[in-house]
């Protein structure tokens, strides 16, 4: 590794071990929840009906089966979402955000939402943020090729036909 790349690599290590714990601490402190499991309660709130199957929201969160249903358990004995058989296919089970977990997510979001705001976006300028997004998707992408979750609000011409 270049002198050049190895500085790079150490601002990104950096960066991936300070953001996390900050994006939890603030999340913990506000709301009992680490930001694991905010992000599934936050993608079940923007799914149709606010439910998936549970191998759509592992994919979304980049977990295993595995992983999403601990944090599924902790997140049920809070009733902020249930688990119950897909009437469509029995074979799968759906993720189901209950009302608390809707009050939760509206409750959460914003102060979540007003953290990330300072510690990234107010870090950089608007051409920056976009760069940053750009750059994101590609090591993403290069790391696994399977789609990310993406807001449904986030439909720009640059994503339109993204899935």
């Amino acid at each position: 590794m270049s002198p050049e790349h190895l500085e790079i690599w150490a601002s990104v290590a950096t960066l991936l071990e300070r953001l996390p714990a900050a994006l939890d601490a603030q999340l913990q402190r506000d709301s009992g929840l680490t930001h694991f499991e905010h992000g599934l309660l936050y993608a079940l709130d923007r799914a149709p009906d606010r439910r998936l199957r549970m191998s759509t929201l592992a994919g979304y969160a980049s977990s295993t089966l595995s992983r999403l249903s601990r944090a599924a358990s902790r997140l049920e004995a809070k009733r902020l979402l249930r688990r119950e058989p897909d009437p469509s296919d029995g074979r799968f089970t759906l993720a189901v955000l209950t009302p608390e977990g809707h009050a939760m997510v509206e409750e959460a979001t914003p102060r979540h939402h007003a953290l990330v705001d300072r510690l990234v976006f107010g870090a950089l300028t608007e051409a920056q943020a976009h760069q940053l997004g750009v750059v994101s998707r590609r090591i993403g992408e290069a790391i696994d090729a399977a789609p990310a979750w993406r807001p449904p609000e986030a439909t720009t011409p640059e994503n339109a036909s993204r899935p």
